[in-house]
């Protein structure tokens, strides 16, 4: 039976509607993530895209977070919206939902008791026996949007099979696609299978919360009974608050129209608020954006409207959507007016149920309406303006969502204008300024370009290969400097030094003679070097991978004023959520990083280590850690401090040498 790995699945309409909602108001990447990991199909479009080979490197996710971080935000914006339309399609009848229901529960019940057990009994990544443990039953989904018939029941008895299809489809793994090929295996024919296939076949068990399960956990892992039953307990609550804060019912009977219509509301909205906006004025100013964005704002809702523009202490109206623009000018004060109010609590406001003012008869006249909404427009933490709409006194529910979601895409493009109108004010100055910046760029590179020169001349004239690699790094990174100066008087330029594969240990190595002669010996520091004997051979470039070198060493040296100890370490290969990685461990024995500066450490803040430090390098580092699709964290106490950076391994790095 062929199954397409991007095939259309159902999803619950309030589980997409919240992954909706929360893209379009721009909640954290962890919350938007965490409702996409409760639904099976939205995980399998997740898993289905990351793996594929648009991004050349498939078949290396092996859990919903890894394929997310692979995705990034937009592209995650993309897929929910996707989804949702899709979702639309799907025309379920009652019976379907209420097994549709069903499923989602027994899913989410699965993939929690899997990621327990794993932990448990110390699995290498619970993440992944949490994913396994969500798309275990994705045959079943298949099968549930096709009406009853003998095509259905066909799907239905293999859909062991079509899972575990999928799981190879998507890249997660023979280990995956066997947990989900054996879930329903007698527990005494699996006690001596791979750990991932006991962990999904006990989950599933427990999951349906039936005596078989709790005397199969003695039987696979020798878990015993009372703790068996906490560990459902506890799964059991979660997957209750999960539902409550995803608008889930469980306790009574379940149809999803009333879900997919909210759902079919939100993305009309977005639809259409996006396309108004899609095409803004060429090389147009914010403030002629502005000015025809009311227009905009009245075939999106059909309410006559206006926009105040604020500008110091004063609103002014510059647009209008019928007739003529009146000349109106409003003091910004602590008046009782809608619009005063809307402009200083940065929300957006109805006059229903407040006392009218006399600046809101005016407007009401204005927009011959029995009643009005005031939306600020807030970008940069900024408030640009006001717009007041005309509305019927009931029911506007609808119109100030429309035109909320409408400012905060019209935010995005004020803030992008701002730039764009920044770049092209002033041709004239600009054209001296790019000059300038250019004069000083070539004045720069005259003397490095010596530099490099001198270096060359000066290695060929030693015999010492060590000496030779050492003139070697400086160039190259003189090299970097020069092009980095390029890029900021050419900013269309490439870097595309340093793009080779680095490999950990010799980065090391070359760079840790220049420590010893440079920063250890000036401060003090004493300094280990201890490598691993395997291959560390990255899947990264040696620019950024010598950058986090050289900023976790001068942040560790710069925290040992009076001297101490820094021990540099790598090791190899090393396991972590079902993918290979290289490890390096850079460790001071200084005072530990303050307490107050722990939860912002990597963020662009002012440092703990003095005036003259801005605290940028564990920002960058942070930074580029992240663009090799690496993991940093860091321990620390009043005995020193610990950083530990994991780099993907080169493919096939065991048969490279280090």
């Amino acid at each position: 039976m062929q199954i397409l790995p991007d095939t259309h699945l159902p999803s619950l309409p309030e589980v997409t509607l919240r992954a909706l909602e929360a893209c379009q108001q721009e909640d954290s990447y962890r919350h938007i993530s965490d409702i996409i990991s409760t639904d099976t199909a939205l995980v399998g479009r997740v898993l289905a895209l990351a793996n594929s080979a648009l991004y050349g490197r498939p078949n290396e996710v092996r859990s919903v977070e890894q394929a997310l971080l692979r995705l990034g935000t937009e592209r995650i914006r993309n897929l929910i919206l996707t989804a949702s339309l899709r979702q639309l399609l799907f025309d379920l009848g009652a019976d379907q939902w209420q097994q549709l229901r069903d499923f989602w529960r027994h899913s989410l019940t699965t993939a929690l008791m899997a990621r327990a057990l794993a932990t448990l009994t110390r699995y290498r990544s619970s993440d992944e026996a949490f994913m396994v443990g969500m798309v275990h039953n994705v045959g079943e989904l298949i099968a549930l949007k096709i009406a009853p018939d003998d095509k259905q029941q066909e799907y239905l008895d293999q859909q062991a099979e079509i899972g575990a299809q999928l799981a190879t489809l998507w890249g997660l793994g023979p280990m995956a696609a066997d947990a989900i090929r054996y879930q329903q295996t007698p527990p005494r024919n699996i006690r001596d299978a791979s750990h991932l296939v006991k962990l999904i076949n006990l989950s599933t068990r427990l999951a349906l919360a039936d005596a078989s399960g709790i005397a199969a956990a003695g039987t696979v892992f020798s878990i015993s009974e009372d703790l068996t039953r906490e560990i459902c307990l506890r799964i059991n609550h979660e997957v209750a608050s999960l539902a409550r804060s995803l608008g889930v019912p469980l306790e009574e009977d379940y149809n999803g129209q009333q879900g997919s219509h909210a759902l079919r509301q939100q993305v009309i909205r977005q639809a259409m608020a996006s396309q108004v906006l899609s095409q803004p004025p060429e090389h147009a100013s914010v403030a002629e954006l502005l000015a025809a964005t009311v227009t905009n704002l009245t075939m999106l809702t059909g309410c006559p409207s206006l926009f105040f523009n604020a500008s110091g202490s004063l609103l002014t109206l510059t647009s209008a959507s019928q007739g003529e623009c009146p000349d109106m000018t409003v003091a910004i004060s602590p008046a009782m007016s809608l619009l005063n109010s809307s402009y200083q609590q940065r929300q957006p406001l109805a006059l229903a149920g407040r006392e009218i003012s006399v600046l809101d008869e005016q407007l009401l006249r204005l927009l011959a309406s029995p009643s009005l909404i005031a939306v600020p427009l807030v970008a940069d933490d900024t408030c640009h303006g006001v717009f007041v709409i005309g509305v019927e006194a009931k029911d506007n529910g609808m119109t100030m969502d429309l035109a909320r979601l409408f400012a905060v895409q019209l935010a995005h493009l004020t803030t992008q204008q701002q730039v764009t109108a920044r770049g092209q004010s002033g041709t004239f100055d600009r054209a001296l300024a790019t000059d300038l910046i250019r004069r000083q760029v070539h004045e720069i590179s005259n003397p490095l370009t010596i530099i490099r020169q001198y270096i060359y001349q000066l290695r060929n004239r030693l015999s010492d290969g060590s000496f030779q690699e050492e003139l070697d790094i400086i160039r190259e990174e003189l090299e970097r400097a020069g092009n980095l100066l390029v890029q900021m008087s050419e900013p269309r330029s490439v870097d595309q030094a340093g793009t080779e594969p680095a490999t950990l240990n010799h980065e090391l190595k070359a760079l840790y003679d220049l420590f010893e002669d440079g920063l250890f010996r000036d401060t003090g520091v004493r300094g280990t070097l201890s490598l691993c004997e395997d291959s560390t051979l990255l899947a990264s470039a040696q620019a950024p991978v010598r950058q986090v070198i050289i900023n976790l060493v001068r942040n560790a040296v710069e925290s040992l004023p009076d001297g101490g100890e820094l021990t540099l370490r790598t090791a190899a290969p090393v396991w972590q959520q079902g993918r290979q990685w290289v490890e390096m461990i850079v460790e001071d024995n200084g005072p530990g990083i303050p307490e107050a500066i722990q939860g912002q450490l990597f963020q662009p803040v002012h440092s703990g280590k003095g005036a003259s430090h801005s605290g940028l390098g564990l920002s960058i580092v942070k930074q580029l850690v992240d663009d090799m699709e690496g993991i940093i964290g860091y321990r620390t106490g009043k005995t020193g401090t610990s950083f530990r950076v994991l780099l993907p391994a080169a493919p096939h790095m065991n048969d490279e040498v280090t």
